[in-house]
């Protein structure tokens, strides 16, 4: 252990052990598999319900579990590793994810699996923030560029290869092996953390006057906002009573929990890092980026699914070209982050992005892999032209003992609005998808002169292997086909809308003041 730990040292007078560096990298693959453990079920959801004999209103909770405990325990995070210390919370947190990876293998029913998926996230989540306030805790100003890289290519790559890996998985062995993979490697994390790492001490003082109230409120806002946002859609918002007493609570203990941690000496989440103007930006653009990051992954594979009929391993496959994309940009991405204004990089990131979701809007139900080919590598660099800088903008402008409470609302802002985008899509989809299948089914009316002779000319096609039944037959394969269109349209206008955002968020960095990194140089600075 060092005499005196790295965060009391100065930031630009700190060196990295090679000790320090080994275990802060078991910390970074820990961070993989609790992001990677979100997506991971999403491509296999059925064969998870037959293994567990759940209804389809059940099985949704695997998943949604998952991101409710998550949401929770993303924030407590930074009290938590300034009462513990980061080792001993990484190190639990991997223990405690690792157990529960093993306990979601052995169940034998959806209450079960629910349980310890919930627990899973809930463990699990102190790694991903836990992670990112180290970078800035550990590394002098000098050498976070590479860092930042090698963070933000795993915060984006994790959602992006989930859904990829679970379907190999699954359709190699079983379900159940999304959760037994995570076993050796988090043993081994746990252990080199626990061995390696020592950047901090932990300050059992801070359990003196600890705000229970104030951690129950938080507990009650976020789980009840993670909630609605997750479920709203599906159950047709505020028709559903569920969905409106959950916003109520949601509702109450937000502004409770508003006051309280406003007003109590020592509130268990800090709110003051949002007056820093830049971390308050840096927020919104994770925010913004939580929106195109899962919700290109939750789009993409329901098109390839519902319009191509791929499997889960074949949608993986298409989908890996972003994920190249992003392991070949991060680099680039880096380079260009630690020389030149973080704007300008944040400004080609969100330029590539939304050109990447308008050039996706024109899709038609022929897409296969050459179309989807270069919306794909555009989003994979434009992702890592963006987390990069984002993650500089909003941390490297704090004070050093501001860091850790910040990571966590910075991380909690980007799950919240893959939470927020995924449940616009899904708005979105239910909405479009009727108006547009209400408009086709119009045109495509039988007594119009156009779709009759179409009609026809199907049912003499059909009538060879049909005989007596190919004027029906005609006629479901009618409806099928504006079905067919009804969606893909609908999927054209998410794009669309996707595009949109990243448009208006390009308009917005002008506003944002030229960040100073804290510890760096004048020239560091001036970057």
């Amino acid at each position: 252990m060092s005499a005196v730990p790295l965060e009391q040292v100065p930031p630009e007078a700190r060196t990295v052990s090679t000790r320090t560096l080994v275990g802060f990298l078991a910390m970074v693959f820990g961070m993989f598999m609790a992001i990677l453990d979100i997506q991971i079920v999403a491509s296999s959801l059925t064969q998870i319900q037959a293994g567990v004999a759940a209804s389809a209103d059940e099985i949704v909770w695997v998943q949604t579990s998952y991101l409710i405990a998550e949401v929770v325990m993303i924030p407590l995070s930074g009290f938590l590793s300034r009462l513990l210390s980061t080792r001993i919370l990484f190190t639990l947190s991997a223990l405690g994810f690792t157990a529960m990876s093993f306990l979601c293998a052995q169940s034998n029913s959806i209450e079960e699996l629910v349980v310890w998926r919930t627990l899973q996230g809930f463990v699990g989540g102190a790694m991903i923030p836990t992670v990112f306030a180290t970078t800035f805790l550990t590394f002098p100003p000098s050498a976070r560029a590479p860092v930042t890289v090698m963070i933000g290519l795993v915060a984006t790559l994790g959602p992006t290869i989930g859904p990829t890996l679970g379907g190999y998985l699954t359709e190699q062995l079983s379900w159940h092996w999304l959760f037994l993979i995570n076993l050796v490697p988090g043993l081994l994390v746990a252990g080199t953390v626990w061995s390696l790492i020592d950047i901090d001490r932990p300050n059992l003082g801070l359990l003196k006057g600890i705000d229970l109230i104030g951690m129950g409120l938080m507990g009650a806002f976020l789980g009840s906002l993670e909630y609605v946002i997750e479920e709203g859609a599906r159950n047709q918002w505020f028709e559903d009573e569920d969905i409106v007493h959950f916003t109520i609570v949601a509702a109450v203990s937000g502004l409770l929990f508003l006051w309280r941690v406003l007003s109590y000496r020592q509130p268990i989440v800090d709110l003051r890092s949002l007056r820093n103007f830049n971390f308050a930006m840096g927020c919104i653009y994770g925010f913004i980026i939580g929106i195109g990051l899962y919700g290109s992954v939750y789009v993409l594979p329901l098109y390839l699914g519902q319009i191509r009929g791929l499997n889960a391993q074949q949608i993986g496959e298409t989908m890996f070209v972003t994920g190249i994309c992003q392991f070949l940009s991060s680099p680039i991405a880096g380079v260009l982050s630690s020389k030149i204004d973080v704007r300008k990089v944040l400004a080609i990131g969100f330029g590539l992005l939304a050109t990447s979701f308008l050039i996706t809007a024109p899709i038609t139900a022929d897409w296969d892999f050459d179309q989807w080919m270069l919306p794909q590598m555009i989003r994979g660099a434009g992702l890592m032209f963006c987390i990069i800088p984002i993650t500089t903008l909003a941390l490297g402008t704090l004070n050093q003992d501001q860091v850790k409470n910040a990571s966590g609302l910075f991380n909690l802002m980007r799950n919240l609005g893959g939470a927020f985008g995924l449940a616009g899509i899904n708005t979105v989809i239910t909405n479009r998808s009727a108006l547009h299948g209400q408009r086709l089914s119009e045109w495509a009316d039988p007594t119009r002169p156009e779709v009759a002779r179409w009609l026809e000319q199907v049912s003499a096609r059909l009538s060879a292997s049909l005989p007596g039944d190919s004027e029906l037959g005609a006629i479901r394969m009618l409806v099928r086909t504006v079905s067919r269109q009804a969606t893909v349209m609908t999927f054209a206008d998410v794009f669309l809308l996707m595009g949109v955002v990243f448009v208006l968020a390009l308009a917005t960095l002008p506003f944002v003041r030229r960040p100073v990194l804290q510890g760096a140089g004048t020239d560091s600075g001036a970057h």
